[in-house]
């Protein structure tokens, strides 16, 4: 097999062996999957209990012990219907057994695939993208809920758990419906993928922004990148009923308000708005084998996950309710044009989210997630080394956005960029089921579909996230964004505020230092207005001051 450093990274967390260059199930798992492949006739394998024990058997055959599994016999024998449960013991499973017996091949024939875009352990502040098919990733989550995935060293490695034994676990020890729903949703995944299986493909990206200079990219901006850009607020629109991934743009990165280890509580007892998305698009939960925990420069870019389920409600009182057909457009990589972005907010931030080092954080985690990664150079054209943030050219922004958007850079492999990981989503490379010609696809106005970002149980004041964002945004030249409120009563007024800065013509500089000037206030109890109405008595234009020198007038 090709390149071994790929698979030397990634080998001690798969369940599988190697050897001579090939990948192998230990002969006891490779019998039991055998039998369970071929029905309940033959592994004896038909209760949510027989389930339960057949999982222990597998995972004692490497010295893994997955917590308590009384949980699958609760769901599948006293929770799914008899009907359901017969049929789900006589097609599902084996189907599912029988794609756990093909992943060797599967990764072996993935390992033939562009080196740039082979499954790896994504390390921290190393850029770089990984590109699987939907199959090879039904494969994997497989192993997920047959608990197959070795414990060892993943916590050592900032890695997330990644077995479903815990998902199942809390069910058991304390019911809960909403918990029973999630369960209901991957349940219903493997139900699809084991009628159809999806053909195709999915990436995963680690963005970076370096903390030191670097000549392929633009670094993590200082306070004064923000404080003296002259770029242009972008369009800010406000939606008070859709979702997120709900929403009517063409195409968006669609923000997944996230922890910093990915996926958040998904396998465990969380239930808002990251672990409900990995919910209803499992493919998202692949990331959290290869990919540790995102550092304060870092977002985790996720293009072409397909949504199994639908939905209602949040938190408690979310309920899966039944098939979801995903008409998402396809990309020449075979990607389904769904593009969540993993940022997370600062948790439980309190007073300390006004002062000027955390709004800077925040906003360059956002921006970190914001900007193109495959597009560095072209910041760099745009920026001055000795005022970064300010355009060498004039301030037509709209102008500058469409030719920024329209630019198209054809993949170079040997090109610096490339070599630090780079978003392929305006990149010619060949997909594995990709037969097309390479064309070189330009991108379709990709702007920023969002919403009340580590607001909920994180804590953090929505007026003022709603303005990082936006900023944010702006800096990183997508064309738009677009704002979910959730109904929110807090932020609103948000249309008419930003409405009314659009109108001041204010630039991405000015509206930073008015909010640094407004956490200052705020930190130190001299206000204790929210940003919005402290912000709207002011109606004249700030100044290109330093920081803390645009005060606005409060009535």
């Amino acid at each position: 097999m090709e390149n071994r450093e790929d698979l030397k990274s990634i080998i001690p967390f798969l369940p599988l062996i190697l050897r001579s260059s090939s990948l192998f199930w230990q002969p006891p798992i490779l019998e039991a999957l055998k039998a369970l492949s071929k029905g309940p006739e033959h592994s004896n394998v038909d209760s949510g209990r027989l389930l339960a024990l057949a999982i222990s058997d597998l995972t004692n055959s490497f010295s893994f012990s997955p917590h308590a599994l009384q949980g699958y016999s609760l769901f599948f024998d006293d929770l799914m219907p008899k009907d359901q449960a017969t049929r789900w013991f006589k097609e599902v499973l084996p189907k599912m057994a029988d794609l756990l017996l093909k992943l060797p091949s599967l990764l072996e024939s993935h390992y033939q695939t562009s080196a740039e875009t082979r499954i790896r352990m994504l390390e921290p502040q190393q850029p770089g993208l990984v590109l699987l098919s939907q199959e090879l990733i039904a494969a994997l989550l497989a192993c997920s809920f047959f608990c197959l995935f070795p414990d060892i060293n993943r916590g050592a490695k900032n890695l997330p758990t990644i077995n479903f034994d815990d998902l199942f676990a809390c069910l058991n020890e304390s019911y809960e419906e909403q918990q029973e729903s999630k369960i209901k949703c991957i349940v219903h995944y493997f139900e699809r993928i084991s009628s159809c299986m999806p053909t195709g493909n999915v990436s995963f990206e680690r963005k970076v922004l370096p903390l030191q200079q670097k000549d392929y990219c633009i670094s993590y901006p200082r306070a004064d990148f923000w404080s003296n850009s002259n770029l242009s607020l972008c369009p800010f629109e406000v939606d008070n009923c859709r979702l997120i991934e709900d929403h009517q743009c063409s195409e968006a990165l669609e923000v997944d308000f996230a922890n910093q280890f990915l996926g958040g509580g998904a396998l465990r007892r969380g239930c808002v708005q990251e672990e409900i998305r990995f919910m209803i698009n499992p493919e998202l939960i692949v990331g959290m084998l290869f990919l540790p925990a995102m550092a304060t420069n870092e977002a985790i870019e996720i293009v072409g996950s397909e949504r199994f389920s639908s939905y209602t409600g949040y938190a408690s009182s979310f309920r899966f309710s039944g098939d979801y057909v995903d008409q998402k457009d396809v990309d020449y990589l075979g990607r389904r044009k769904t593009r969540v972005i993993a940022v997370d907010a600062l948790c439980s931030p309190g007073k300390k989210q006004y002062q000027s080092d955390f709004l800077l954080r925040e906003i360059n985690k956002a921006f970190s997630g914001f900007f193109y990664q495959h597009k560095c150079q072209q910041y760099q054209e745009l920026f001055q080394d000795d005022r970064f943030g300010e355009f060498k050219a004039d301030k037509n922004v709209k102008g500058l956005r469409e030719r920024f958007m329209n630019d198209a850079v054809p993949l170079d492999p040997s090109s610096s960029s490339q070599r630090a990981g780079g978003d392929l989503g305006n990149q010619p490379i060949r997909s594995p089921n990709y037969e097309g010609s390479q064309s070189v696809e330009t991108e379709d106005r990709i702007g920023i579909v969002t919403g009340n970002w580590g607001c909920g149980a994180f804590g953090g004041d929505p007026e003022v996230k709603a303005i990082i964002q936006w900023l944010a945004a702006s800096q990183a030249l997508r064309p738009f964004i677009m704002y979910h409120t959730f109904g929110m009563k807090t932020v609103q007024s948000l249309d008419q505020v930003t409405q009314w800065i659009i109108s001041q013509d204010w630039t991405v500089g000015e509206l930073w230092n008015m909010l640094v000037e407004y956490g200052l206030q705020r930190f130190k109890g001299r206000t204790e207005a929210g940003f919005f109405s402290w912000l709207l008595p002011s109606m004249r234009r700030p100044t290109m001051a330093p920081w803390g020198c645009c005060t606005p007038h409060l009535s």
